[in-house]
């Protein structure tokens, strides 16, 4: 009886609460600059008037952020970092370490990509009109890179074609002579500005009887940008101008040759 007794008690005294007395995650693995990170958790048991205490480690080594809060009632904590420099500086992994109360500790690891430092571009882009000439635009941007400029003076369009490798600006100064639009009392209207086919606003920051100087943001991954007026460039260039005026000259002398003629006869 003692031998079954015993037997029957052992695996209850053998199991034990393997719930650990202190937990911490994050809401994602990876984070990029500017990101915000959630730390939380949990504690098992809540000592009045003690902190969490919370460290960002960095190769081991380097401590970026400290932090203390107190848990809930119930335990559970949370805690917000913004992933921003000057601490977050450098890719990587880092280590979230906090601690409770006595050698109660927990760890969870992450990684960080900061954001790519681009410099601000200053060019000008020969913008070809169809079965026309051309006329040079300036522009500046960040973030990304000018593929082509291309003018449709149809529908009174500029399309410009980009690389955005991040979020960015461009800075276009538009001749009004090539793109411009205008009211019927010859005042300024505003610009159409569609980015993959979406409609976006853009600010002004300058306007002169020659030019007008727009910004427009765009998001990582956009492709197109079209700034549409209410006029552009005919689509005919000076060739085919100068062609017009020829042909309209011939038939005016050939009509003057022909009445001399009748004059004469």
């Amino acid at each position: 009886m003692i031998i079954l007794l015993s037997i029957s008690v052992a695996p209850t005294f053998a199991q034990s609460d393997e719930t650990p007395f202190l937990t911490v995650r994050t809401d994602d693995n990876h984070y990029d600059e500017g990101d915000i990170i959630v730390v939380s958790g949990q504690v098992k048991t809540v000592i009045a008037d003690t902190p969490i205490l919370l460290t960002v480690v960095f190769q081991d080594t380097k401590i970026l952020e400290i932090g203390q809060f107190f848990p809930a009632q119930d335990g559970s904590y949370s805690h917000t970092i913004i992933a921003e420099k000057p601490q977050w500086s450098k890719e990587g992994e880092y280590l979230i370490r906090v601690s409770y109360g006595t050698g109660n500790t927990a760890e969870s690891t992450l990684t960080f990509t900061p954001r790519q430092e681009f410099l601000e571009t200053k060019d000008t882009i020969e913008v070809n009109i169809p079965n026309g000439g051309t006329f040079d635009a300036e522009y500046t941007v960040l973030g990304g890179k000018v593929k082509n400029m291309i003018l449709e003076p149809d529908n009174f369009t500029l399309r410009i074609l980009i690389d955005s490798i991040d979020e960015g600006t461009i800075s276009i100064k538009l001749p009004r002579n090539a793109i411009d639009s205008m009211k019927q009392d010859g005042k300024d209207e505003k610009f159409i500005v569609l980015i993959d086919d979406i409609q976006n606003p853009y600010s002004e920051t300058e306007s002169t009887s020659d030019f007008r100087l727009i910004t427009i943001n765009f998001d990582e991954g956009d492709s197109e940008i079209e700034i549409i007026g209410t006029f552009a460039v005919p689509e005919f260039g000076a060739i085919t101008s100068l062609i017009l005026l020829i042909s309209i000259l011939s038939i005016i002398i050939i009509s003057k040759s022909g009445f001399q003629m009748k004059l004469n006869q």
